[in-house]
C-alpha cells in the first residue's frame, strides 16, 4: 500500500473550506489540475454522489469515475475510485485550529491486481509528482476560502 498525506493551514473557518471542497459545480475553474467535472447523480453533493473527472497525468489526459464514500461536513469527506487495477481512496480532514482550518489530504493506493502490485515499486517512484499535485490542491481550496472568508480573529 502506498499512502500519501499533507497539510496546510487556511485562515478560513472550517465551513468556509469545506464549502470550497464539496463544490464539485465549480471544481474545474477552483482547482487548476481539474480540467471537466461531470456529476453523475442527481441531487446535492453528499455521500453517495458519483462524478466523472478529467486531468493531465503526464503529459495525457486522464477520466477517472470517483464516488464520495463519506460526508461529514465540516470536518471531512472521503472519495474512492477503482482505476487501473488498484483502489484508491483520498481523504479531506478540516481540523479546527486558533487561526482557521488545518485541510490534510491523505490519499492512499491499494493495488487489486498482479500487475498492479507489482507496479508499486515504479507508482512509489511518482509520489513527487503525487505531493505536487496535492500541494496544488492545498493552495488552490487556501487561495479561494481565505478570499472569501471573514477575517480570522485572534485570541
Amino acid at each position: 500500500m502506498s499512502q500519501i498525506s499533507i497539510g496546510k493551514h487556511i485562515n478560513a473557518t472550517r465551513e468556509e473550506v469545506f464549502k470550497v471542497l464539496a463544490d464539485l459545480h465549480n471544481a474545474p475553474e477552483n482547482i487548476r489540475g481539474i480540467e471537466e467535472l461531470e456529476i453523475l447523480t442527481d441531487g446535492p453533493v453528499g455521500e453517495g454522489t458519483r462524478f466523472r473527472e478529467t486531468r493531465t497525468k503526464f503529459g495525457k489526459q486522464a477520466t477517472e469515475e470517483l464516488v464520495i464514500t463519506s460526508f461529514d461536513p465540516p470536518q471531512s469527506y472521503v472519495v474512492e475510485c477503482e482505476s487501473s487495477g488498484a483502489h484508491y481512496r483520498t481523504e479531506f480532514l478540516l481540523i479546527p485550529d486558533i487561526a482557521g482550518t488545518h485541510l490534510r489530504i491523505i490519499c492512499d493506493a491499494t493495488p487489486q491486481t498482479l500487475l498492479a502490485r507489482l507496479l508499486l515499486p515504479i507508482v512509489n517512484l511518482t509520489s513527487d509528482i503525487t505531493s505536487k499535485c496535492i500541494e496544488s490542491v492545498l493552495d488552490d481550496v487556501k487561495r479561494i476560502a481565505e478570499a472569501s472568508a471573514a477575517p480570522v480573529v485572534h485570541a
